[in-house]
């Protein structure tokens, strides 16, 4: 089961008390205060794992708690500290404070291991407070208690490309014929109901991650189908991919918008991704039937058709849009436009040697800007 958010509470553990103890031995005439201290308590880490791919090992768990220090002895014996626990997740996992909602941790790299909740401090015995007015002290410290929080676990997927679309346009047919991901694949919509994640692969060397989610319509930040529950697996991505319908039955313009329309009002983040469109099943029409259709799309969103979209994959009977890709602060236009079909490959080379390219500037820019 595909589960990638959880609520539970976390608590560290608490520290052992002090000990209150006096030295008494046979023949020593003067003894003395020999309490130990007690054992810190154990903390609550955070330690992200690529082969764990879901919060599924969250679920059912109320109550995470590491151990309680152990309290101090006589002869100055210290008490034994708490075992800490580990938590272990998937990269890209965000834990938040349900009470304040304030983030507390943002979990992006892979074996990366983040104390959450610090452990008690273990007691002070009474043989720390023995001085020239007390030489008896008959006290010591109680240990400090543990941290408990309610948390919220968030798994956000961590790839470059998001696919992006309405039910049934090819997202899945797209990344199966891609990658290495094996999604359901069906004519009918609402196939998909979980994130996938695919590995493609463009050179001997070189690779990015697409991630496919569960379509999306109208009213989806509102809470409608499925898609709202995972548009946060996307957040994560450096470029979107818009999969446009070409034989839907919804007009390609309104596809589009719509689209872009929710993605804002989910998230000014999303808004502002830079994107390309992908003019999906262009096999189940003619190619005179595609241009056409493609030239006015393009028109009605401000696009020059057939316009430097360069690669030696390219098939140059359908128009085609894009130039060097332009990234700025809020995108004003589409990276590329390109018509593809995953059923024939046509055009699907190309369309992936073009993200690769584009999602190897874009890591650049990035660099460029820390």
């Amino acid at each position: 089961m595909f589960i990638d958010r959880v609520e539970l509470t976390v608590s560290s553990g608490k520290g052992g008390a002090g000990a209150v103890s006096f030295w008494t031995e046979k023949f020593v005439p003067q003894g003395g205060p020999d309490g130990g201290d007690g054992g810190r308590g154990g903390s609550v880490y955070i330690q992200t794992d690529n082969n764990t791919d879901t919060l599924t090992s969250l679920r059912g768990r109320h109550h995470i708690k590491a151990q309680n220090g152990r309290p101090g002895e006589g002869r100055r014996k210290y008490g034994r500290s708490g075992e800490d626990v580990t938590v272990i997740v998937p990269s890209g996992t965000q834990i938040f404070n349900v009470e304040s909602g304030e983030l507390l941790l943002d979990m992006t790299e892979n074996n990366q291991k983040v104390k959450l909740l610090d452990g008690g401090k273990g007691g002070l015995g009474n043989m720390h407070f023995k001085n020239s007015s007390n030489q008896r002290p008959t006290y010591a410290q109680p240990g400090l208690p543990g941290i408990t929080k309610q948390v919220r676990f968030e798994m956000k997927m961590i790839a470059d490309v998001g696919l992006v679309g309405y039910p049934n346009v090819g997202k899945s047919t797209l990344i199966s014929v891609l990658s290495n991901a094996r999604p359901e694949v069906a004519n009918y919509e609402f196939t998909t109901l979980i994130p996938s994640l695919g590995v493609v692969d463009y050179s001997d060397y070189d690779s990015f991650i697409m991630a496919d989610i569960p379509g999306i319509i109208e009213g989806a930040s509102e809470g409608r189908g499925l898609g709202h529950e995972f548009l946060r697996h996307i957040e994560r991505t450096s470029t979107l991919l818009f999969m446009i319908d070409i034989s839907n039955y919804r007009e390609m313009e309104y596809q589009f918008s719509s689209l872009l329309e929710e993605l804002k009002k989910y998230s000014q983040v999303l808004g502002k991704r830079d994107y390309a469109i992908a003019i999906t099943k262009i096999d189940a029409l003619s190619i005179e039937e595609c241009n056409e259709m493609i030239k006015e799309f393009m028109t009605t969103i401000g696009l020059e058709p057939n316009t430097n979209l360069a690669s030696d994959n390219l098939d140059s009977n359908y128009l085609s849009y894009g130039v060097k890709y332009e990234f700025g602060e809020t995108p004003t236009s589409p990276l590329f436009v390109l018509p593809i079909s995953s059923v024939s490959h046509t055009n699907t080379k190309a369309i992936k040697y073009i993200l690769g390219d584009i999602v190897k500037m874009s890591k650049e820019r990035r660099q460029e800007n820390e």
